[in-house]
């Protein structure tokens, strides 16, 4: 069964515009399968297959001509001598563009051949798995299921292809918690001890909507700091973790200065918590660090999909007072509050109120409180509650 991907047209315009475009993200969230839909008329390589990638590299002139543009590559940064290649053949046909949409699941590798050799030639779309929006939309799936069992058993299209016969998940996260140890964990870091690597993955999985602590996350694996942010440099690279950085504009001085630490996919850090049931994480403490992981990770998405100028950020003061997602933009501020209730109430506008103490009312747009409800409604004038788990579009933001 096709889900339907909220950036396919995008991704047609932007092939209209740019002379290669770049998709990047980790393994298994659909990037080869929506490039065959989209591009489908386009010639097809996967650099993934060692023989493939030799050719790209070494023989350039008659790997072009197997594989004439225009066409994908996937998996290129397992090439990256070819990124010089891609450049010479862009830079003689200039004009022409949709020439190579290529993809990449290792970030650093593949931005820093981007930097070197593409710059000005190249749109870089990352890519992750389901959006909400996107699960809810198919009937087929969201008449079977809740959005607890989406947010427990995770975005990433292969459990949900076959609504009726889906895999094991835990067989499934199994297979691709070891698959990426041995294949990207290997190949980026030289990891000589991957149990210990999985293990300060699963920490951070522990930690996940919690302030960063390099340190302490050190210390419950024991291996040193230096190590720590070696091994969460690899996570990011691989598109599985990401760092939301506060947000201290003029008055930093008094504020929080380390970033929060989320997994691009809750169900990949509700497995590596150990919960083998949505029931089991929903009744436990960490179900509120989840949902929170999981709206930020739907505005992730809709910023990279949509509006890639807005800035996200959080924030909170020396005092403690906190809200979960700052968006900026036009360097004015929407204030979000992630809460795991059907009934909020003006207690949980602690945080905004003193948002709106800190940097006044003009600058502070509007606001929102993202809970598990079906259908918003307004807390006090200038608050909405809005449906987080579904992800409100940006119709419903005034500012923008």
């Amino acid at each position: 069964m096709w889900i339907e991907r909220e950036i396919a047209p995008e991704l047609t315009h932007l092939a209209g515009t740019f002379p290669v475009v770049a998709l990047v993200g980790p393994r298994q969230v659909g990037k080869t399968s929506i490039l065959e839909r989209v591009f489908s008329h386009y010639n097809y390589a996967s650099l993934d297959v060692g023989v493939l990638a030799e050719s790209a590299e070494t023989r350039a002139e008659e790997f072009l001509e197997r594989y004439p543009p225009p066409v994908v590559l996937d998996e290129i940064q397992y090439a990256p001598a070819f990124f010089r290649h891609i450049k010479t053949y862009v830079d003689v046909h200039r004009g022409k563009n949709g020439l190579f949409v290529i993809t990449g699941s290792q970030n650093f590798m593949l931005m820093e051949a981007i930097a070197d050799s593409l710059a000005g030639r190249v749109a870089v779309i990352p890519f992750l798995g389901l959006s909400g929006n996107e699960w809810y939309n198919t009937t087929e799936i969201s008449g079977l299921y809740t959005w607890k069992d989406f947010l427990w058993r995770g975005g990433f299209p292969a459990l949900w292809s076959e609504p009726n016969a889906a895999p094991s998940r835990e067989r499934w996260y199994q297979g691709y918690v070891t698959t990426y140890l041995e294949r990207d964990v290997r190949n980026l870091l030289r990891v000589g001890n991957l149990r210990d690597f999985e293990r300060f993955v699963r920490t951070c999985a522990a930690r996940c909507s919690q302030s960063l602590n390099l340190s302490e996350m050190g210390r419950d694996v024991g291996i040193s700091t230096t190590t720590s942010k070696k091994w969460l440099s690899v996570l990011q690279a691989s598109n599985l973790v990401f760092l939301l950085e506060p947000y201290y504009r003029s008055l930093g001085k008094r504020l929080a200065k380390n970033p929060k630490l989320y997994f691009t996919d809750t169900g990949l850090a509700a497995y590596l918590m150990g919960f083998s049931s949505a029931e089991s994480l929903w009744s436990s403490s960490q179900a509120g660090a989840l949902w929170e992981n999981y709206v930020i990770n739907q505005w992730l998405r809709w910023r990279d999909w949509h509006a890639p100028s807005l800035a996200l950020w959080y924030w909170r003061d020396q005092g403690g007072n906190e809200v979960d997602l700052i968006l900026e933009k036009d360097q004015k501020l929407i204030a979000v509050e992630c809460k795991l209730t059907e009934r909020p109430d003006k207690r949980d506008l602690k945080g905004i109120k003193k948002l709106k103490k800190f940097y006044g009312n003009d600058q502070v747009s509007c606001c929102y409180i993202a809970c598990p409800i079906m259908t918003a409604f307004d807390l006090e004038p200038g608050v909405t509650a809005v449906s987080g788990w579904k992800t409100w579009t940006i119709d419903q933001s005034p500012s923008f």
